[in-house]
């Protein structure tokens, strides 16, 4: 096992052998097995935006077995979808990639002020379906949000128990933030830790913006001068806010792109010490031939960034 391997799971030293065998079997899949980065295909968005807007743009990818094979012909670590998805591909694709069952989920049939998640899948399931984790969303910022941290905490529960590795979706929405604060660098980092602090293995956050949405925060960011005026920087600091750099953490790749900004993010990404991508609709949006391209140069950035590793604790007196 290569030592950035060995040093991210000696991170989470209160889990069961089966839970780091299973978050081993992640980082040790595809084309960046043992760098301690992870890019990881994920398919919600069929049940989160609807399936025309989803897949329309390649009719393709209305097929589950298509995610399957994107997935694995790339060298993706992972694919992660909901119930139905998984179901419809996992005997067929059995052993081929690592899979991630994400347990609840939202639509848009209804415009709401502070969104919620239905529970939609169980622990019982990814057992079922071979599942190397399970995936939660919750909505730091919603009036709902202390529901969602209540579930996640039961599913995680379980999920440990059974040796399954838990990564949660950590995306700040509802009537406490606008629409920028969604993004923001405060909240951005806050939604990353409020994840790590519920147990998560693996923590995803959209790439925050420079803007700050608390009045309290912004004091604090200015008079200790945080770094957050680039890209690079505040993909740094929300790597430093989830434990120090102890807890996984990677990116969403959002709406489709110019492959060029994509790169860009990317290698923003890996500057700042993130430890990867999660990347959807900029993939199965594609043909399979360009998504291949992409995803090729994406592995290729982050196999040649240096692993994140913790800062020392500190073992100086204090008087």
């Amino acid at each position: 096992m290569s030592q950035p391997i060995q040093d991210i799971l000696s991170w989470y030293g209160s889990d069961n052998p089966g839970t780091l065998t299973n978050l081993s079997r992640l980082l040790n899949h595809g084309k960046l097995a043992g760098t301690g980065k992870l890019l990881i295909l994920p398919v919600d968005q069929g049940f989160e935006h609807g399936p025309a807007r989803s897949f329309a743009a390649n009719p393709s990818a209305y097929d589950p077995r298509y995610h399957f094979e994107l997935a694995i012909e790339s060298g993706c670590n992972a694919y992660a979808a909901p119930l139905g998805f998984l179901e419809a591909g996992a005997r067929e694709y059995a052993g081929q990639i690592p899979l991630i069952l994400k347990v609840n989920d939202h639509d848009v049939l209804l415009d709401e002020k502070d969104p919620s998640q239905a529970l939609t899948g169980s622990v019982q399931d990814a057992l079922r379906l071979g599942c190397v984790g399970i995936g939660f969303t919750i909505y730091p910022g919603s009036s709902e949000r202390f529901a969602m941290y209540q579930q996640i905490r039961a599913y995680a529960e379980e999920a440990k128990r059974y040796g399954l590795v838990v990564v949660i979706w950590s995306y700040p929405r509802g009537s406490g933030l606008s629409k920028a604060g969604e993004t923001a660098i405060d909240i951005t980092s806050y939604a990353a830790h409020i994840a790590a602090q519920l147990g998560a293995h693996i923590i995803k956050v959209k790439l925050p913006s420079e803007h700050i949405e608390q009045d309290a925060a912004r004091k604090v960011y200015e008079k200790e001068q945080v770094a957050i005026a680039t890209l690079t920087e505040r993909v740094r600091h929300v790597v430093q806010c989830t434990f120090n750099g102890r807890r996984i953490v990677i990116f969403s790749g959002g709406a489709t792109q110019n492959e060029e900004v994509v790169l860009d993010e990317i290698r923003a990404i890996a500057a700042g010490g993130g430890f990867g991508s999660i990347i959807g609709r900029n993939s199965f949006q594609r043909s399979k031939p360009e998504a291949l391209q992409l995803l090729s140069c994406i592995m290729d950035i982050y196999r040649d960034a240096p692993i994140s590793t913790a800062a020392p604790i500190s073992t100086a007196a204090t008087v």
